[in-house]
């Protein structure tokens, strides 16, 4: 009945563009077709109705309908998109293009302004489109991102649209936002960097790698663009496929360090010292490549050798080369400690520090060899002048609250922590450590002031996180963990603090997750993950076995 009076109103009333749809949506397919065959010609102007009836037609009567469509109305883009994605879904690649390049004419001709911005949405929405119209994306993107757009400003105007459109997930179309720009500008590194990022992320193994090909085939001098092609391969278990693309890296790039040293750690990680001692040979020999790195690098594969005395000249005869290099006083101080020579490592500490007065770490490995050589006294007054040399330095306040805390000297480890906390305000690893300090009662009101302060703080937050772990409030324990890894996730003792609270307070599946996303996350960095990894114990270890030594360090050691 409902459907009989709005057929009787259609035609008393047939312009009515609202009546026409009540009705279609009222019909079955087959009167729908016939009604907006009748709607398109009282309602020409509607493009909804001609949209519904070529959705509804075969190819070649959908084909008829747009083009009537366009003629009745032809300012409206969207005819001609559809037009280009019923192409797409016969599989006519060619026609796609065609189409879309003549709807810029044809609409510009009818004095429609073109915005870039409204066509690049559009062409996300063909990428979101059901099926996807990824061809229809690409031409849209081709057509329209140069639009309005100045040339000097063009690289830079694409990137940040690429790199927009991807943040809200439309990947085919940033995909094709680089494409563009790496056709104007081929010759530009960080332009494939950023394609290769996105590849990584989103695409194939296999994509990745045949970017990456074009890319040093333009860039051959970009030496990151060799070593992300190299690491690629070796991720994927071709080594021999890592080793042929360095070896084309080196005939590019004959005098680079970063290809020297990705050669080596390709053997090296892989359990070939023999090939990476040649290639560090071949490197010292070199003029241009025999940098401080590279003799660093040679001292560490003699040092997990467990080879002293070789470690020992190699770590001489660079510093002689490289006196103000402080990772080569700290390697031989550590080596001299090692072989019990307290004297011996004092006195590359002292060298070092002569050398390289703003190094934090050779100041800190002094202290604490005179701290262990049970010298505690000494060891305050070279953290004082390290503090008076280096002003405003929160890592050498923390050195010195710790010494004074494993000396027993409870008071004197908080009135440092007050005058570090006015020397450096905004320190959250200050803050962080003085919410751990306090007393339980006022830790809550420390983490309080930590906030106001510094309220996006990963060292504050980790430590809200812990309060809230100790206080057995799990569900605001694990969001601020989550916090802290977002905004640090290469701090590796906050994801290992993480896997603790997961497997004490979560599931399997949960705890199983924290090391998934570590892994994916690759950190370097925290006290103790630096602790554990840099053990030559630990060489060669994978991120999921060092993550959980740190957790056994949490566990049996106190902070470094």
């Amino acid at each position: 009945m409902c459907t009989m009076c709005t057929r009787a109103n259609l035609f008393a009333n047939c312009v009515s563009f609202r009546l026409w749809k009540a009705a279609v949506e009222l019909a079955s397919e087959d009167d729908a077709r016939v009604l907006l065959s009748r709607a398109v010609e009282c309602c020409p102007t509607h493009v909804e109705l001609w949209l519904a009836l070529a959705r509804l037609e075969s190819y070649d009567n959908a084909k008829k309908v747009l083009n009537k469509a366009r003629q009745a109305v032809p300012t409206d883009p969207s005819i001609w998109i559809t037009a280009a994605k019923l192409e797409e879904a016969q599989g006519n690649v060619d026609m796609v293009h065609k189409i879309i390049s003549r709807a810029i004419k044809s609409l510009q001709s009818h004095g429609v302004v073109i915005s870039r911005e409204a066509w690049l949405k559009e062409a996300e929405g063909s990428e979101r489109a059901q099926p996807p119209a990824i061809l229809t994306c690409r031409a849209i993107v081709k057509e329209v991102v140069g639009l309005g757009v100045e040339e000097e400003d063009r690289r830079r105007t694409w990137m940040g649209d690429a790199e927009e459109v991807a943040r809200r997930g439309s990947i085919e179309t940033a995909r094709a936002i680089y494409g563009a720009t790496l056709a104007a500008f081929p010759g530009k590194p960080a332009v494939w960097r950023a394609a290769a990022a996105l590849e990584k992320q989103h695409g194939s193994r296999g994509e990745l790698d045949e970017l990456l090909k074009r890319a040093v085939s333009y860039c051959p001098q970009a030496e990151v663009l060799w070593l992300m092609a190299a690491k690629e391969k070796w991720l994927a278990g071709d080594v021999p496929g890592a080793r042929a693309i360095l070896a084309e890296a080196f005939a590019a790039n004959p005098d680079s360090e970063d290809v020297w040293l990705a050669a080596f750690k390709l053997e090296f990680e892989n359990d070939e010292p023999e090939r990476a001692r040649a290639i560090l040979a071949k490197a010292r020999d070199s003029p241009t490549a025999s940098t401080a790195r590279v003799w660093m690098k040679s001292a560490i594969v003699e040092r997990e050798a467990g080879n002293n005395a070789a470690q020992r000249q190699l770590l001489d005869e660079g510093l002689r080369r490289f006196p103000t290099f402080w990772k080569m006083y700290l390697m031989l101080g550590q080596l001299e400690e090692q072989e019990g020579r307290t004297e011996a490592a004092r006195q590359v500490y002292s060298s070092g520090i002569k050398r390289c007065a703003d190094c934090v770490p050779l100041w800190r490995a002094a202290a604490r060899l005179e701290e262990q050589a049970g010298n505690v006294g000494r060891a305050r007054a070279l953290l004082e002048q390290a503090r008076h040399r280096n002003p405003k330095t929160p890592e050498l306040w923390l050195a010195a609250i710790r010494t004074e805390q494993r000396a027993g000297s409870t008071k004197a480890a908080e009135a440092l922590l007050a005058k570090g906390l006015q020397d450096c305000p905004n320190s959250g690893l200050l803050w962080g450590e003085a919410i751990a300090m306090a007393p339980r009662p006022q830790r809550r009101s420390k983490a309080s002031d930590a906030m106001k302060r510094i309220d996006n703080d990963p060292h504050v937050v980790a430590a809200v996180a812990q309060l809230f772990w100790a206080d057995r409030k799990i569900d605001k324990a694990r969001s601020w963990w989550t916090r802290a890894v977002t905004l640090d996730p290469d701090v590796g003792d906050y994801w290992a603090q993480m896997y603790k609270f997961e497997g004490q307070h979560g599931s399997p599946e949960s705890q199983a997750a924290v090391l998934q996303k570590a892994v994916s996350s690759d950190p370097h960095h925290g006290e103790r993950w630096i602790r554990v990894s840099k053990d030559p114990a630990n060489a060669h270890q994978p991120v999921d076995v060092l993550l959980k030594q740190v957790v056994t360090d949490i566990d049996t050691l106190p902070p470094p």
